[in-house]
């Protein structure tokens, strides 16, 4: 029994020793997140991950930082859109992995250059208390007085996915700048992320939030008096892309994550934790609508990266912020 036991102890400090540590940077919720990382582990025991969670933008603060201090930390991102990514390639931050197995994806969700790969698709369209709000099926409904104060909108200065949706509507003839200088007209403030966001609307403090469409349905579907609304002018979409770090000195490590990701095996539990998966073979989960009977407004992302300062600071000029 003693030699059992010490062999064991040997084999477990054997395997420590030998194991590779990943550092992820990920937007994703903490729930998810550690899901992700457990199954990722399960299947590379092998590979330990650390993963840190933050806002989108937030996390882009913090590594621009690093950058900067010459101490970069992450070896992966796995964040909300591909914009913030746009501009990390531009800046030859990120690490090509042409091998990556996408498949029969669409080509609309990764990098034409295969640095950065879309994991799952994600709308953001708008949510609406049922209890004390109305449905509507356009987004300038929402502009009217009776719903002053009363939208709860997460802000792109922090979250991946407002940032996105800005970018996707911004230059759209029937939403554009004026939608955003509407929302500003009956004292919207946006701020946070999705959760806050969610939070106001289930628990009746706002009557509609411009939110992603998972959480929404996750809420509605847990009993909160909450449902999703997709509005006749489309909405936005992002994949919530995956993406190894250029410095990284753990790339076949991070190219296992990536893979993990995106095979059957990682789609199937996009699908389990309630999100659309970008492997067509998958069918949807319960409770969302099927995605060709939903308008997806297209983005330029080389565009949005262009452009991108200018986005923010007219942002916040509406917004006094």
């Amino acid at each position: 029994m003693r030699l059992i036991t010490a062999l064991t102890t040997a084999l477990l400090i054997s395997t420590a020793a030998n194991a590779t540590t990943l550092q992820l940077y990920t937007s994703q919720s903490p729930e998810i997140a550690q899901q992700t990382v457990d199954a990722f582990q399960a299947q590379y025991p092998d590979i330990k991950v650390e993963w840190m969670r933050n806002g989108t933008s937030q996390l882009m603060n913090i590594l621009q930082a690093e950058i900067e201090a010459g101490a970069i930390k992450p070896d992966l991102l796995l964040v909300a859109d591909t914009i913030n990514l746009g501009a990390l390639k531009k800046d030859d931050r990120l690490l090509s992995y042409p091998e990556a197995p996408v498949g029969n994806f669409d080509k609309a969700t990764y990098d034409k250059d295969m640095t950065f790969f879309g994991t799952k698709v994600i709308t953001t369209a708008i949510a609406y208390n049922t209890k004390n709000a109305e449905a509507v099926t356009s987004w300038n409904q929402l502009l009217d007085e009776k719903n002053t104060g009363q939208i709860a909108v997460p802000s792109p200065l922090y979250s991946g996915a407002a940032l996105n949706h800005l970018h996707s509507v911004k230059n759209v003839d029937t939403i554009g700048w004026d939608f955003y200088k509407g929302l500003a007209k009956l004292d919207i403030h946006p701020e946070g992320g999705n959760g806050p966001a969610l939070k106001a609307v289930a628990n009746g403090m706002a009557k509609y939030g411009i939110i992603a469409d998972a959480d929404v349905i996750r809420a509605k579907a847990s009993g909160s008096p909450i449902d999703l609304i997709f509005p006749t002018e489309g909405v936005s979409f992002i994949t919530e892309p995956v993406a190894i770090m250029k410095n990284t000195k753990n790339a076949d490590a991070a190219k296992k994550f990536v893979d993990f990701v995106l095979s059957k095996q990682g789609q199937e539990l996009v699908i389990k934790q309630g999100n659309l998966s970008i492997d067509k073979s998958l069918p949807s989960p319960e409770g969302f609508p099927r995605l060709e009977d939903i308008k997806l407004l297209p983005m330029d992302s080389d565009e949005a990266v262009a452009s991108d300062k200018q986005t923010r600071e007219t942002f916040t000029e509406i917004f006094g912020g």
